[in-house]
C-alpha cells in the first residue's frame, strides 16, 4: 500500500491517490468524513476551521461501497479557494495591487519557508508555505480513515489521548478499554482523560492565544488486535518500529517519539524495562508488562502498541519572531498567516492516521491481500496460529 497527496493550501482542492487496498473491502464516504470531522474539531483552532467544512468525494476505485482493487482518489475541497483563485490559480498572472500584498519575502522561523525557498529557488515563499502547511494533513487523515477501516474489519482498533499540552499534564493513563477511551477523549474539547488537566490544558491554549503566541504537547496513540509477528527483525528497513517512528516525525511540527515507557529507559535497568513473557492456553504467549510498547526486534508482539509523538508549538505567531527579508536582507517581524494557537488536539487525530497507515500497509505487505476476505481468513489464522505456537 502507498499513497501521494498533491494540493496547497488555499487552492481547488487536496487530492490523494491510495494504491494497493484489497479488493473487495467496504468502504463508504461516512467512513472518512468522520475522521475528518475528528481532525477539525479541538480548543485552540484557528479561523480556517470555521471557514472549511471538510467532506471527501470517492472519484475512483470503489464502487458500490467496495474497493474495486485498483487505485482508490480520494478529494476534498477547499471552500477558501474562491477568495485566493488569482494569487493561487494556475494560468500565468501579470499580478496586481492584491498579489503584491500577499507575496512573501519574510520567512517565520521554525516554518519551512526559507529552506524550501532555497531549495526551489522561489523569491516569493507563498510558493512554499502552500504546500509545507498543516493543511496537507487533511487527505492523510482521509488515508489513514482508509486504513483504520481496513483495521477495524480486522479486528485491530486505534485511539488517542493528549498527555500534554503546555507543561500540563495529564495525571490519568488508565481506561477500561478502547472503546472508553474513545469515548471520553471524542467528548473532551482537548482530547484528554483527566477531566482536570482538561480545564488547565486550555486555561494554557487561552493564555497562549491572549499573548499572541503558541505551544505544543504530547499525544499518545492506542492500537490493541495486532497479530504478533508484523514485521520483521531482518532488515532494518523492514522494521515496524522504524516505520512508525518514521511516520510520527512526518507530521507537522512533530519532533520526537517514543514507544511505550520510551526515554525513561533510560534511568532504568533492564529488569525494569524488558517485558516478562508468560503462558496461557486461553491467550496464547503475553507479557506481563508492556514497557516497550506492543514491539520487540522490529515486530509486534501482540500486546497493544503504545506510540507518543511530541508537538512543538506552531511557528506562525501573532506576535511575530524576527527575520530577515530576502529581498532587502533587512531585519523585520516575520510574516503572519492565519493559523492555530494550539493544534495538539487535532494533531492526536493525524497521529492516528498515519499510524493506521503504516500498521495496515505492514499486513498487506506481509499478508496476501488481493482480496479482503482471504486477508481477514489469514489473520485469523495468523492469530490461531501465534497461540498455538
Amino acid at each position: 500500500m502507498r499513497y501521494l497527496t498533491a494540493g496547497e493550501s488555499h487552492g481547488p482542492q487536496l487530492t490523494t491517490i491510495i494504491e494497493g487496498l484489497p479488493a473487495g473491502m467496504p468502504l463508504l464516504q461516512e467512513d472518512i468524513n468522520e475522521q475528518l470531522a475528528r481532525r477539525q474539531k479541538g480548543h485552540g483552532r484557528g479561523r480556517r476551521m470555521q471557514i472549511e467544512k471538510d467532506t471527501v468525494n470517492i472519484t475512483s476505485g470503489v464502487r458500490h461501497g467496495s474497493t474495486l482493487g485498483s487505485p482508490v482518489a480520494l478529494v476534498v475541497e477547499n471552500n477558501d479557494w474562491k477568495h485566493w483563485t488569482k494569487i493561487m490559480g494556475s494560468e500565468p498572472f501579470d499580478g496586481d495591487e492584491e498579489e503584491v500584498k500577499r507575496k512573501i519575502t519574510r520567512p517565520r522561523p521554525g516554518h519551512a519557508d526559507l529552506n524550501g525557498a532555497m531549495k526551489y529557488g522561489h523569491r516569493d515563499m507563498r510558493n512554499v508555505l502552500e504546500r509545507s502547511s498543516a493543511r496537507e494533513t487533511t487527505v492523510r487523515v482521509a488515508a489513514g480513515a482508509v486504513a483504520k477501516k481496513l483495521l477495524s474489519l480486522l479486528g485491530i482498533e486505534v485511539a488517542s489521548h493528549v498527555v500534554e499540552i503546555g507543561g500540563v499534564k495529564s495525571t490519568i493513563s488508565t481506561y477500561e478499554s478502547i472503546q472508553q477511551l474513545k469515548e471520553v477523549t471524542e467528548n473532551s474539547p482537548v482530547r484528554c482523560l483527566d477531566k482536570e488537566a482538561e480545564q488547565e490544558m486550555m486555561k494554557a491554549i487561552d493564555t497562549a492565544k491572549e499573548n499572541g503566541d503558541s505551544i505544543g504537547g504530547i499525544v499518545e496513540v492506542i492500537v490493541e488486535g495486532m497479530p504478533a509477528g508484523v514485521g520483521s527483525y531482518v532488515h532494518y528497513d523492514r522494521k515496524l518500529d522504524g516505520k512508525l517512528a518514521a511516520a510520527i516525525c512526518s507530521i507537522n511540527a512533530f519532533k520526537g517519539v517514543e514507544f511505550g515507557i520510551g526515554f525513561e529507559a533510560a534511568h532504568k535497568p533492564g529488569s525494569k524495562v524488558h517485558d516478562e513473557i508468560a503462558w496461557s492456553a486461553e491467550e496464547g504467549y503475553y507479557r506481563k508488562t508492556n514497557r516497550l510498547g506492543g514491539l520487540e526486534g522490529g515486530m509486534t508482539t501482540g500486546m497493544p502498541l503504545v506510540i507518543r509523538g511530541v508537538m512543538k508549538p506552531i511557528p506562525t505567531l501573532y506576535k511575530p519572531l524576527l527575520s530577515v527579508d530576502i529581498e532587502t536582507k533587512e531585519a523585520f517581524s516575520a510574516s503572519v498567516e492565519r493559523s492555530d494557537s494550539c493544534a495538539v488536539p487535532a494533531a492526536a487525530v493525524v497521529a492516528e492516521s498515519v499510524i493506521a497507515w503504516e500498521l495496515a500497509a505492514a499486513i498487506t505487505d506481509q499478508f496476501y491481500a488481493d482480496r479482503f476476505e482471504a486477508l481477514q481468513e489469514i489473520i485469523s489464522e495468523q492469530r490461531k496460529y501465534a497461540r498455538e505456537f
